[in-house]
């Protein structure tokens, strides 16, 4: 995973990301979990391009879904991999399910 993405540890480093975030958030939420751990795999090289392609433009954080319930809860994510983008605090646009790189491009696009 890129230098540009940050991986919280728990719930609060999660906010404090989310607070000092000075452009959109891109959450990007894996699982540990054996039926998750081949999706998300596959993703984070994905993530990682992405937040090297819209670095300054884009905030990424890849969350771990068993170490921070708390985003989990407030953005309505129910499996792995899933991703959020998130304006002012508020979700603006979910995708779930594994991407490659031209679908999240799209993804992002799209919401920004």
């Amino acid at each position: 995973m890129a230098r540009r993405v940050h991986q919280p540890r728990e719930n609060e480093e999660f906010a404090f990301i989310l607070a000092m975030a000075d452009s959109p958030v891109l959450a990007y939420f894996y699982g540990t979990w054996p039926k998750a751990v081949e999706a998300c795999k596959a993703m984070d090289p994905v993530v990682g391009d992405a937040a090297e392609e819209y670095a300054g433009r884009l905030t990424v954080v890849k969350v771990d879904i068993t170490r921070c319930p708390d985003p989990v809860r407030r953005y309505g994510v129910t499996g792995a991999p899933t991703v959020v983008l998130i304006k002012d605090g508020e979700a603006a646009a979910t995708g779930t399910g594994p991407m490659d790189r031209t679908a999240l491009t799209r993804f992002l696009d799209a919401g920004l």
